[in-house]
């Protein structure tokens, strides 16, 4: 079973957003010679690195709901000029949008199960039809 990370993506306010940077992220990877990709850095490194690359992946909260994830690819350790270690979350280049998920603001990012984690829309069938808003509101109120 798949584990997975979830984090909140903070400057962005819609999937729209959040896929913008991740287009940049990968023309920006692509013309240095490397594949197409968006990494995250933060400062805690996850100690389940295993279980995360094993069909993992990241689940981004916009607007106090999970939204969409990128598949996880890689996780690389590096210590920055202040001599601080970080890690960098590699991510593949598709942001898939998942059915929401209420989720509180925290800091940081956090484990995932994969029973917890929320159904790519496309599983959906009808609801990936409807409007941003009615979805939105649906699942507030539990019924998507």
């Amino acid at each position: 079973m798949a584990l997975h990370l979830i984090k909140l993506c903070v400057g962005a306010d819609s999937i729209d957003d959040l896929r913008d940077w991740v287009a940049r992220r990968a023309l920006t990877a692509i013309a240095a010679g490397l594949e197409p990709h968006s990494t995250h850095t933060t400062r805690m490194v996850p100690k389940r690195v295993e279980e995360l690359l094993d069909g993992g992946s990241l689940y981004w909260v916009i607007k106090g709901q999970v939204q969409a994830r990128q598949q996880l690819t890689g996780i690389e350790t590096f210590t920055d000029a202040d001599g601080i270690g970080r890690c960098n979350l590699v991510l593949g280049p598709e942001v898939v949008e998942t059915a929401l998920q209420p989720r509180r603001a925290f800091q940081g990012w956090r484990y995932l199960l994969d029973n917890e984690a929320p159904r790519d829309l496309t599983d959906l069938g009808a609801a990936a039809d409807m409007p941003m808003d009615l979805r939105r509101e649906l699942a507030e109120l539990g019924l998507l």
